[in-house]
């Protein structure tokens, strides 16, 4: 028992005096920054402009993979379960560690624990989208509408348990509304329909709708997030009549748990100077995000404040998934 004792002293000793010889040569070769959704969509156009100012900073490149499957879950379960070394880390959202936790039968991670937290990148508001020809023009005359038709009226959203559907959700909670949810297989198909009139309401991100929106097919009542879109100034946010209400896709970089605090505290670093960077922020803005740009603290405390937020509005919409 001695002897196994010792072994596990010495190994744990020789840990401790890796870690830091770990972190001191880090990178040495390229990072993998793991994007769990399609290419094309606004995490990932997110996660391309940062892997692009973070390989300047680091010296090494930053290779986007996009590890698409299961709501996010197959790319972020990657991460959670990945060499805690720095070379793999993963661009998060809301639905990968508040929602989809919340929402599935079987966890292939915990979001709170099973990640080192790096930063809080961007915020990139939603937005509720009405056919012109719905008698409603704000968000009280929207309301006023669903109170006197309870059940009559149906949203859109990109699809069964997403982000945007629970930002449906989230109003007819607050709002004390009914309207049925219409789940779709992305939000192009969404909006399309919503254009068409098949169905009157739909909650989206802004980025998607904004040239429907600049076009005068959708009519946009309010953003979801407590400011007003730097892209949309004339657009009040819901919270406006709505106090309370707030929803936002958001960004953040996460790696596995256990990865060495140095090279954590490297990782932020490059991310906050590449996030902070001005150009960055023009190329943001085209999409109406907000720069963040965090400590790994203001993360962990901001994915505990999202679950929290996100735990009764699931369990009211009854949403769960096998």
């Amino acid at each position: 028992m001695r002897s196994l004792s010792r072994r596990g002293l010495l190994a744990g000793t020789a840990a401790a005096i890796a870690a830091p010889a770990l972190a001191q040569s880090f990178p040495n070769r390229p990072i993998t920054m793991v994007v769990p959704f399609a290419a094309g969509g606004s995490t990932d156009v997110v996660a391309r402009i940062i892997a692009q100012k973070m390989s300047e900073g680091l010296g090494q490149q930053v290779v986007v993979e996009n590890v698409a499957g299961a709501g996010g879950n197959v790319g972020a379960a990657r991460v959670a379960k990945g060499e805690p070394d720095g070379y793999q880390i993963l661009m998060g959202t809301v639905a990968t560690h508040a929602l989809n936790p919340l929402m599935l039968k079987r966890k292939p991670y915990d979001p709170a624990t099973d990640f080192a937290p790096i930063s809080l990148l961007a915020i990139v508001p939603n937005v509720l989208i009405v056919n012109p020809s719905l008698p409603a023009k704000t968000v009280p005359e929207l309301i006023g509408l669903l109170k006197a038709n309870p059940g009559k009226y149906n949203y859109a959203s990109s699809g069964l348990g997403t982000p945007l559907h629970l930002s449906g959700e989230l109003f007819k909670s607050l709002a004390k509304v009914e309207m049925q949810h219409i789940a779709y297989r992305g939000s192009g198909p969404a909006l399309n329909d919503v254009v068409a009139g098949v169905v009157p309401i739909q909650f989206d991100n802004l980025p998607s709708a904004s040239a429907f929106i600049q076009a005068g097919t959708l009519r946009a009542l309010g953003v979801t997030t407590k400011e007003r879109a730097a892209s949309f100034p004339d657009v009040p946010t819901i919270a406006e009549a709505l106090p309370g209400y707030e929803t936002y896709t958001w960004n953040a970089l996460f790696a596995p748990k256990g990865t060495p605090k140095e090279i954590v505290d490297r990782l932020n670093a490059e991310a906050v100077k590449a996030v902070k960077d001005p150009a960055v922020g023009e190329r943001m803005k085209v999409f109406s995000a907000a720069v963040v740009g965090s400590t790994p603290e203001a993360l962990a405390e901001h994915v505990r404040a999202e679950i929290a937020k996100w735990t009764p509005v699931v369990k009211e919409a009854g949403v769960s998934i096998d």
